[in-house]
Protein backbone atom coordinates (compact mmCIF):
# COMPACT_ATOMS: atom_id res chain seq x y z
CA UNK A 1 0.00 0.00 0.00
CA UNK A 2 1.38 3.49 -0.93
CA UNK A 3 2.59 5.72 1.56
CA UNK A 4 1.55 8.77 -0.79
CA UNK A 5 -1.70 9.31 0.75
CA UNK A 6 -0.18 9.56 4.90
CA UNK A 7 2.10 12.31 3.34
CA UNK A 8 -0.36 14.13 1.58
CA UNK A 9 -2.28 14.46 4.82
CA UNK A 10 0.57 14.99 6.95
CA UNK A 11 1.46 17.78 4.54
CA UNK A 12 -2.06 19.54 4.85
CA UNK A 13 -1.82 18.94 8.16
CA UNK A 14 1.66 20.68 8.58
CA UNK A 15 0.53 23.68 6.85
CA UNK A 16 -3.00 24.12 9.02
CA UNK A 17 -0.46 24.12 11.91
CA UNK A 18 1.63 27.23 9.77
CA UNK A 19 -1.08 29.01 9.32
CA UNK A 20 -2.94 28.95 12.66
CA UNK A 21 0.91 29.87 14.12
CA UNK A 22 0.46 32.87 11.52
CA UNK A 23 -3.21 33.43 12.89
CA UNK A 24 -2.26 33.59 16.81
CA UNK A 25 0.70 36.16 15.23
CA UNK A 26 -1.82 38.27 13.33
CA UNK A 27 -4.63 38.45 16.24
CA UNK A 28 -2.35 39.51 18.58
CA UNK A 29 -1.16 42.75 16.50
CA UNK A 30 -4.39 43.61 15.45
CA UNK A 31 -5.34 43.24 19.64
CA UNK A 32 -2.11 46.11 20.28
CA UNK A 33 -3.19 47.96 18.04
CA UNK A 34 -6.18 48.19 19.00
CA UNK A 35 -5.11 49.05 22.80
CA UNK A 36 -2.88 51.59 21.17
CA UNK A 37 -6.13 53.26 19.50
CA UNK A 38 -7.33 52.75 22.95
CA UNK A 39 -4.48 54.68 24.38
CA UNK A 40 -4.84 57.38 21.49
CA UNK A 41 -8.72 58.06 22.06
CA UNK A 42 -7.73 58.72 25.82
CA UNK A 43 -5.45 61.21 24.97
CA UNK A 44 -7.93 62.85 23.02
CA UNK A 45 -9.77 63.12 25.91
CA UNK A 46 -12.51 60.51 23.77
CA UNK A 47 -12.51 57.63 26.12
CA UNK A 48 -16.36 57.10 26.23
CA UNK A 49 -16.05 56.42 22.86
CA UNK A 50 -14.16 53.07 22.28
CA UNK A 51 -16.75 51.31 20.55
CA UNK A 52 -17.86 53.24 17.20
CA UNK A 53 -20.92 51.20 15.89
CA UNK A 54 -20.27 52.56 12.27
CA UNK A 55 -16.28 51.77 12.46
CA UNK A 56 -17.43 48.17 13.05
CA UNK A 57 -19.98 47.55 10.43
CA UNK A 58 -17.76 48.43 7.82
CA UNK A 59 -15.04 45.90 9.25
CA UNK A 60 -17.59 43.79 8.63
CA UNK A 61 -19.22 44.96 5.00
CA UNK A 62 -15.47 44.97 3.44
CA UNK A 63 -15.01 41.54 5.44
CA UNK A 64 -17.74 40.43 3.77
CA UNK A 65 -16.93 42.01 -0.01
CA UNK A 66 -13.75 40.39 0.06
CA UNK A 67 -14.81 37.17 0.95
CA UNK A 68 -13.56 34.64 -1.57
CA UNK A 69 -14.83 30.88 0.26
CA UNK A 70 -15.26 28.19 0.93
CA UNK A 71 -16.19 29.86 3.88
CA UNK A 72 -20.04 32.04 3.65
CA UNK A 73 -19.91 35.23 4.34
CA UNK A 74 -22.01 34.90 7.28
CA UNK A 75 -19.81 32.85 9.23
CA UNK A 76 -17.06 35.47 8.12
CA UNK A 77 -18.88 37.91 9.62
CA UNK A 78 -19.25 36.29 12.57
CA UNK A 79 -15.39 35.63 13.00
CA UNK A 80 -14.01 38.83 12.62
CA UNK A 81 -17.02 40.36 15.31
CA UNK A 82 -15.51 37.71 17.76
CA UNK A 83 -12.02 39.54 17.23
CA UNK A 84 -13.57 42.68 17.32
CA UNK A 85 -15.72 42.11 20.47
CA UNK A 86 -12.11 40.31 22.41
CA UNK A 87 -10.09 43.56 21.17
CA UNK A 88 -12.14 45.94 22.22
CA UNK A 89 -12.21 43.68 25.80
CA UNK A 90 -8.94 44.65 26.42
CA UNK A 91 -9.84 47.91 26.47
CA UNK A 92 -13.19 47.77 28.61
CA UNK A 93 -15.24 44.69 28.42
CA UNK A 94 -18.84 46.48 27.15
CA UNK A 95 -22.29 45.95 29.62
CA UNK A 96 -25.18 44.93 27.69
CA UNK A 97 -28.82 44.89 28.88
CA UNK A 98 -31.46 42.42 27.29
CA UNK A 99 -34.44 41.21 28.02
CA UNK A 100 -33.54 38.14 30.45
CA UNK A 101 -33.09 35.41 31.86
CA UNK A 102 -30.69 33.69 29.87
CA UNK A 103 -31.80 31.88 26.97
CA UNK A 104 -34.19 34.33 25.21
CA UNK A 105 -33.71 35.35 21.38
CA UNK A 106 -33.02 39.23 22.98
CA UNK A 107 -29.63 36.88 24.24
CA UNK A 108 -28.61 35.74 20.89
CA UNK A 109 -29.25 39.48 19.11
CA UNK A 110 -27.20 40.81 22.05
CA UNK A 111 -24.44 38.29 21.43
CA UNK A 112 -24.62 38.39 17.52
CA UNK A 113 -24.34 42.12 17.63
CA UNK A 114 -21.62 42.39 20.77
CA UNK A 115 -19.86 39.26 20.29
CA UNK A 116 -19.32 36.50 23.16
CA UNK A 117 -16.67 38.83 24.99
CA UNK A 118 -19.47 41.36 26.37
CA UNK A 119 -20.78 41.14 29.71
CA UNK A 120 -24.65 40.95 29.23
CA UNK A 121 -27.19 41.48 31.73
CA UNK A 122 -30.72 40.12 31.53
CA UNK A 123 -33.13 42.05 33.19
CA UNK A 124 -36.92 41.26 33.64
CA UNK A 125 -38.70 43.65 31.41
CA UNK A 126 -38.43 46.08 28.40
CA UNK A 127 -38.27 48.91 31.12
CA UNK A 128 -35.63 47.59 32.51
CA UNK A 129 -33.83 46.92 30.12
CA UNK A 130 -34.20 50.80 28.93
CA UNK A 131 -33.67 52.19 32.43
CA UNK A 132 -30.31 49.63 32.41
CA UNK A 133 -28.36 51.68 29.92
CA UNK A 134 -30.24 55.09 30.54
CA UNK A 135 -28.83 55.34 33.92
CA UNK A 136 -25.29 54.14 32.94
CA UNK A 137 -25.05 50.55 34.46
CA UNK A 138 -24.73 49.44 31.08
CA UNK A 139 -23.04 50.69 27.82
CA UNK A 140 -25.82 49.37 25.72
CA UNK A 141 -29.31 48.21 25.64
CA UNK A 142 -30.87 45.44 23.07
CA UNK A 143 -34.75 45.61 22.88
CA UNK A 144 -37.28 43.79 20.07
CA UNK A 145 -39.01 46.22 18.14
CA UNK A 146 -41.04 44.35 15.48
CA UNK A 147 -41.44 40.88 14.20
CA UNK A 148 -42.52 40.13 10.97
CA UNK A 149 -45.06 37.82 11.69
CA UNK A 150 -46.62 39.59 14.35
CA UNK A 151 -45.68 43.16 14.08
CA UNK A 152 -44.66 45.90 16.40
CA UNK A 153 -43.24 45.30 19.76
CA UNK A 154 -45.73 47.82 21.44
CA UNK A 155 -44.02 48.61 24.83
CA UNK A 156 -40.82 48.91 22.70
CA UNK A 157 -42.18 51.74 20.97
CA UNK A 158 -43.79 53.51 23.68
CA UNK A 159 -40.72 53.76 25.94
CA UNK A 160 -38.60 54.88 22.76
CA UNK A 161 -40.84 58.11 22.50
CA UNK A 162 -39.99 59.61 26.07
CA UNK A 163 -36.49 57.72 26.26
CA UNK A 164 -32.83 59.90 26.12
CA UNK A 165 -31.45 56.80 24.64
CA UNK A 166 -30.58 56.95 21.22
CA UNK A 167 -30.39 54.34 18.56
CA UNK A 168 -27.21 53.67 17.62
CA UNK A 169 -27.26 49.58 15.61
CA UNK A 170 -30.03 47.17 14.83
CA UNK A 171 -29.91 43.14 14.70
CA UNK A 172 -32.06 41.37 12.34
CA UNK A 173 -32.70 37.16 13.77
CA UNK A 174 -34.52 35.00 11.77
CA UNK A 175 -36.80 33.38 14.66
CA UNK A 176 -36.79 29.79 15.18
CA UNK A 177 -39.06 28.40 17.86
CA UNK A 178 -38.59 24.50 19.22
CA UNK A 179 -41.57 22.99 21.27
CA UNK A 180 -39.22 21.32 24.68
CA UNK A 181 -39.77 19.38 27.49
CA UNK A 182 -38.80 17.25 30.05
CA UNK A 183 -41.34 14.75 28.95
CA UNK A 184 -40.51 12.32 26.16
CA UNK A 185 -43.21 12.65 23.77
CA UNK A 186 -45.94 14.98 22.50
CA UNK A 187 -48.87 12.95 24.05
CA UNK A 188 -47.70 13.68 27.82
CA UNK A 189 -47.95 17.25 27.27
CA UNK A 190 -50.69 19.61 28.85
CA UNK A 191 -49.44 22.80 28.96
CA UNK A 192 -47.46 24.74 26.81
CA UNK A 193 -46.03 28.06 27.96
CA UNK A 194 -44.07 30.79 25.78
CA UNK A 195 -44.22 34.55 25.49
CA UNK A 196 -47.26 35.80 23.52
CA UNK A 197 -45.56 36.80 20.68
CA UNK A 198 -44.56 33.29 20.88
CA UNK A 199 -47.92 31.29 20.76
CA UNK A 200 -49.19 33.78 18.13
CA UNK A 201 -45.84 32.79 16.00
CA UNK A 202 -46.63 28.91 16.27
CA UNK A 203 -50.64 29.19 16.84
CA UNK A 204 -51.44 26.99 14.04
CA UNK A 205 -49.13 23.76 14.66
CA UNK A 206 -50.45 23.80 18.20
CA UNK A 207 -53.93 24.02 16.77
CA UNK A 208 -52.50 20.65 14.73
CA UNK A 209 -50.29 19.29 17.34
CA UNK A 210 -51.23 19.87 20.77
CA UNK A 211 -55.00 20.92 20.34
CA UNK A 212 -55.76 19.79 23.63
CA UNK A 213 -52.44 21.78 25.59
CA UNK A 214 -53.27 24.91 27.62
CA UNK A 215 -51.52 27.37 26.30
CA UNK A 216 -49.70 30.36 28.96
CA UNK A 217 -48.12 33.69 28.08
CA UNK A 218 -45.26 34.58 30.32
CA UNK A 219 -42.80 37.26 30.19
CA UNK A 220 -40.11 35.66 27.78
CA UNK A 221 -39.28 32.20 26.21
CA UNK A 222 -36.34 31.66 28.54
CA UNK A 223 -38.54 32.30 31.80
CA UNK A 224 -41.23 29.37 29.76
CA UNK A 225 -38.28 26.90 29.78
CA UNK A 226 -37.76 27.37 33.29
CA UNK A 227 -40.97 26.75 33.66
CA UNK A 228 -41.29 23.57 31.55
CA UNK A 229 -37.69 22.31 32.89
CA UNK A 230 -39.32 22.38 36.10
CA UNK A 231 -43.04 21.12 35.87
CA UNK A 232 -44.43 17.49 34.80
CA UNK A 233 -46.32 17.94 31.31
CA UNK A 234 -45.13 21.14 30.63
CA UNK A 235 -43.67 22.38 27.22
CA UNK A 236 -42.09 25.20 26.49
CA UNK A 237 -41.45 27.17 23.06
CA UNK A 238 -38.26 29.18 22.84
CA UNK A 239 -35.27 29.02 21.11
CA UNK A 240 -32.30 25.99 21.13
CA UNK A 241 -29.51 28.10 23.44
CA UNK A 242 -32.80 27.80 25.93
CA UNK A 243 -33.14 24.00 25.55
CA UNK A 244 -29.27 23.81 26.18
CA UNK A 245 -29.49 26.23 28.93
CA UNK A 246 -32.12 24.52 31.27
CA UNK A 247 -31.49 20.89 29.85
CA UNK A 248 -34.44 20.05 27.80
CA UNK A 249 -35.36 17.93 25.34
CA UNK A 250 -36.71 19.19 21.73
CA UNK A 251 -39.65 17.36 21.02
CA UNK A 252 -40.46 19.34 17.61
CA UNK A 253 -37.95 21.80 15.69
CA UNK A 254 -38.84 24.60 13.32
CA UNK A 255 -42.42 24.59 14.33
CA UNK A 256 -43.34 28.55 13.76
CA UNK A 257 -45.95 28.56 11.31
CA UNK A 258 -43.77 31.30 8.65
CA UNK A 259 -40.96 29.79 7.59
CA UNK A 260 -39.39 33.14 7.50
CA UNK A 261 -40.26 34.37 10.51
CA UNK A 262 -37.55 37.35 11.95
CA UNK A 263 -37.40 39.79 14.61
CA UNK A 264 -35.37 43.25 14.80
CA UNK A 265 -34.06 44.10 17.55
CA UNK A 266 -32.94 47.83 18.50
CA UNK A 267 -29.33 48.57 19.85
CA UNK A 268 -29.78 51.42 22.45
CA UNK A 269 -26.79 53.98 23.82
CA UNK A 270 -26.09 57.35 24.82
CA UNK A 271 -24.34 58.22 22.04
CA UNK A 272 -24.96 59.18 18.53
CA UNK A 273 -23.05 56.51 15.78
CA UNK A 274 -21.00 58.12 13.21
CA UNK A 275 -21.68 57.58 9.08
CA UNK A 276 -20.62 54.09 7.95
CA UNK A 277 -21.99 54.47 4.59
CA UNK A 278 -24.74 52.17 4.77
CA UNK A 279 -27.59 53.74 7.27
CA UNK A 280 -30.76 53.78 8.51
CA UNK A 281 -32.52 56.72 10.75
CA UNK A 282 -35.21 56.40 12.60
CA UNK A 283 -37.86 59.03 13.82
CA UNK A 284 -41.42 59.78 15.34
CA UNK A 285 -43.59 62.00 14.12
CA UNK A 286 -47.10 63.65 14.94
CA UNK A 287 -49.46 64.83 12.08
CA UNK A 288 -52.20 67.17 12.66
CA UNK A 289 -55.43 66.38 13.09
CA UNK A 290 -57.09 67.14 9.65
CA UNK A 291 -57.10 65.66 6.40
CA UNK A 292 -54.22 64.91 3.89
CA UNK A 293 -51.95 65.63 6.50
CA UNK A 294 -49.87 62.58 7.07
CA UNK A 295 -49.40 62.92 3.33
CA UNK A 296 -47.81 66.62 3.61
CA UNK A 297 -45.58 65.23 6.22
CA UNK A 298 -43.99 62.10 4.25
CA UNK A 299 -43.85 64.59 1.15
CA UNK A 300 -40.37 65.92 2.09
CA UNK A 301 -38.74 62.28 1.97
CA UNK A 302 -40.22 61.88 -1.73
CA UNK A 303 -38.87 65.33 -2.54
CA UNK A 304 -35.51 64.39 -1.08
CA UNK A 305 -35.41 61.39 -2.83
CA UNK A 306 -35.04 59.36 0.72
CA UNK A 307 -36.72 56.00 0.36
CA UNK A 308 -38.84 55.22 3.56
CA UNK A 309 -38.91 51.83 4.46
CA UNK A 310 -41.02 51.52 7.51
CA UNK A 311 -44.50 53.65 8.95
CA UNK A 312 -45.85 52.37 11.95
CA UNK A 313 -48.80 54.23 13.76
CA UNK A 314 -49.11 54.08 17.13
CA UNK A 315 -51.72 55.59 19.64
CA UNK A 316 -50.30 58.91 21.42
CA UNK A 317 -50.82 58.43 25.17
CA UNK A 318 -51.90 62.09 25.57
CA UNK A 319 -54.61 62.65 23.33
CA UNK A 320 -57.66 60.49 22.80
CA UNK A 321 -57.74 59.25 19.10
CA UNK A 322 -54.61 61.12 17.79
CA UNK A 323 -52.05 58.95 16.70
CA UNK A 324 -47.83 59.11 16.37
CA UNK A 325 -45.81 57.74 13.89
CA UNK A 326 -42.53 55.57 13.68
CA UNK A 327 -40.60 56.17 10.53
CA UNK A 328 -37.28 54.33 9.39
CA UNK A 329 -35.91 56.06 6.19
CA UNK A 330 -32.27 55.17 4.43
CA UNK A 331 -29.54 57.11 4.69
CA UNK A 332 -27.58 59.03 8.03
CA UNK A 333 -29.51 62.19 9.12
CA UNK A 334 -25.81 63.74 8.18
CA UNK A 335 -26.19 62.67 4.90
CA UNK A 336 -27.41 65.56 2.39
CA UNK A 337 -30.82 64.34 1.19
CA UNK A 338 -31.75 63.05 4.86
CA UNK A 339 -30.83 66.41 6.43
CA UNK A 340 -33.02 68.43 3.90
CA UNK A 341 -35.97 66.17 4.44
CA UNK A 342 -35.55 66.56 8.07
CA UNK A 343 -35.28 70.45 8.53
CA UNK A 344 -38.38 70.51 6.34
CA UNK A 345 -39.88 67.83 7.90
CA UNK A 346 -39.41 70.04 11.68
CA UNK A 347 -41.20 72.98 10.18
CA UNK A 348 -44.23 71.10 9.60
CA UNK A 349 -44.65 68.29 12.20
CA UNK A 350 -46.49 69.52 15.79
CA UNK A 351 -43.78 66.76 17.09
CA UNK A 352 -40.69 65.47 16.01
CA UNK A 353 -38.15 63.16 17.42
CA UNK A 354 -34.70 61.72 15.91
CA UNK A 355 -34.23 58.30 17.24
CA UNK A 356 -30.75 57.61 15.75
CA UNK A 357 -29.00 56.95 12.89
CA UNK A 358 -27.38 53.66 12.33
CA UNK A 359 -25.70 51.22 10.35
CA UNK A 360 -27.98 48.82 8.55
CA UNK A 361 -27.51 45.20 10.21
CA UNK A 362 -24.59 43.44 8.37
CA UNK A 363 -25.61 39.75 9.32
Amino acid sequence: MSDEPEKELADARNEIDAIDARLLDLLNRRARCAQRVGEIKARRGEGDSFHRPEREAQVLRRARERNAGPLPDESVAWLFREVMSACLALERPLSVAFLGPSGTFSESAATRHFGHAARLSPQDSIDEVFREAESGRADFAVAPVENSTEGAIGRTLDLLMASPLKVCGEVVLRIHQHLMSREASLDAVVRVYSHAQSLAQCHEWLNRALPGARRVSVGSNAQAAQLAAAEPGAAALAGEAAARRYGLAILAGNVEDEPNNTTRFLVLGRREAGPSGRDKTSLIMSTPNRVGSLGELLAPFAEAGVSMTRLESRPARHTLWEYVFYVDVEGHRDDPPVARALAELSRRAPYLKVLGSYPVAVF
